[in-house]
């Protein structure tokens, strides 16, 4: 399969055009993280009464740690600490500091708090200036900004960073699909930042607009706040004649712009080791696991001001890996999450290897949900997952026996499969909702 027609050579940066701190040797990278994080447990220790009362009943202290492997003895810090703390006692410095205040969405309790000061927000649009970059943007670029602004950390986080590179940003924020359709046409972006699912909304609207998205003027998509998998990148990629680089953040550590892809590679985000500190940790025991072994990332920040996190675990399940076009190390791409996995019959089930299934099969659409419900003795799992436009409904029953059985064979669980008319699901302009649980 061709990829896209624009040269990912011809996007990267060139070498003099790096920080020099992305081409350092491993040992002067090290030696910056030890510095930033003594300061930053010893930050967070004195000045949040949650660390301290954490770091004492593990017995550790910030002066214990001399090396970097020391972090392990200090205590994990997860969402449930952040909600008990709600609003502003996570917060490390007096609350007039704090210059903006952003917030998850709190659809499954309280929302969790994310303070930043001024010299936070000045990192922030540095690391966002430095992902887009890597990814291929550049100063002078217009950059069609579809993600949610206010509250989300997505779409304020990302413009000030394409302001601070040097773009042109469009801030269109989500929703209006038939006008971002409109905006992309007539304002002729060369980039585009949104979430993998409402990049296919989008591409839907081309279509039913009778527009062909390929000869649209997008070269670069960076794409974030949701798991993807490399066969949902092939398929937008060949939909829209671009290059489809993953952006990885999370709001509790800065938002977007802890790691990125580099557009010459697209071989999984470099994380930005020198804001922020990344260990890969078994689930079950929170032992850390050697380098290239999967588990649950965890992140401590370096130099955030208003609100230091410590070892914060963000549940997504990965794996450190050498870097390559940068000297950070990498984390491979994120498809599951220890939180999204669906556990049927024993058997570990996560919506990203539903997705890759259903797009080795050209009948089928990447709109998909899942639906779990209790049986007389057995959980059971429906996909509910839209045919392409042109496929006959005829054909449906087949597609479903074939998924059933793909579904078998990869995954190892009996699935009922249901294909639905194109456009019979709903499309989310945010971040896609793939599991409906009706068990009660």
């Amino acid at each position: 399969m061709a990829g896209p027609s624009t040269s990912a050579a011809d996007l990267a940066p060139r070498r003099d055009e790096l920080e020099p701190i992305e081409i350092a040797s491993r040992d002067e990278i090290a030696a910056l993280q030890l510095q930033r994080l003594q300061w930053s447990l010893r930050h967070a220790y004195d000045n949040v009464a949650h660390y301290k009362a954490a770091f004492d009943a593990a017995g550790a202290h910030p002066d214990d740690l001399r090396t970097l492997s020391d972090l392990g003895r200090f205590p994990f810090t997860a969402k449930d600490d952040l909600r008990r703390h709600y609003p502003f006692g996570m917060f490390a410095v007096p609350r007039e500091q704090v210059v903006r205040i952003h917030a998850s969405s709190g659809t499954t309790g309280k929302p969790t708090v994310v303070g930043y000061t001024a010299r936070d927000l000045d990192t922030w649009a540095n690391v966002i200036a430095r992902c887009l970059r890597a990814a291929g943007v550049r100063p002078g670029m217009k950059l069609h900004n579809a993600a949610g602004y206010g509250l989300f950390t997505g779409g304020l986080g990302v413009h000030y960073g394409a302001e601070r590179l040097g773009c042109t940003v469009i801030p269109v924020s989500g929703g209006m699909t038939e006008r971002q359709v409109r905006l992309i046409c007539d304002f002729e972006p060369d980039a585009i930042h949104v979430t993998p699912s409402y990049m296919l909304a989008i591409l839907d609207e081309f279509r039913a607009q009778g527009v062909d998205p390929r000869q649209c003027s997008l070269r670069i998509g960076v794409f974030g706040a949701e798991p993807w998998t490399n066969a949902m990148r092939e398929e937008i990629e060949q939909a829209f004649d671009l290059h489809a680089v993953d952006l990885y953040g999370l709001s509790e550590v800065i938002g977007p712009g802890v790691a990125c892809e580099c557009v010459e590679t697209k071989d999984g985000p470099h994380v930005w080791e020198d804001h922020f500190y990344p260990e890969i940790v078994d689930p079950v025991t929170g032992e850390n696991v050697p380098d290239g072994a999967i588990g649950e990332l965890v992140f401590t920040s370096l130099t955030k001001e208003a609100m230091p996190v410590i070892r914060y675990c963000t549940r997504d399940l990965t794996r450190l890996l050498p870097g390559t076009a940068r000297s950070f190390r990498r984390i491979e791409k994120i498809t599951g999450r220890s939180d999204d996995m669906i556990i049927l019959r024993g058997v570990n089930v996560f919506p990203g290897q539903i997705e890759e299934i259903i797009l080795t099969d050209d009948r089928l659409s990447p709109h998909f949900m899942i639906e779990l419900r209790r049986g007389e003795r057995l959980d059971a799992m429906t996909v509910l997952v839209e045919a392409r436009r042109g496929v006959e409904e005829g054909a449906w029953a087949a597609c479903n026996g074939d998924l059933v059985q793909h579904i078998k064979n990869l995954v190892g669980v009996t699935v009922e499969v249901r294909t639905l008319a194109p456009g019979s699901l709903e499309r989310s302009v945010g971040k896609a909702k793939r599991v409906i649980d009706l068990r009660g």
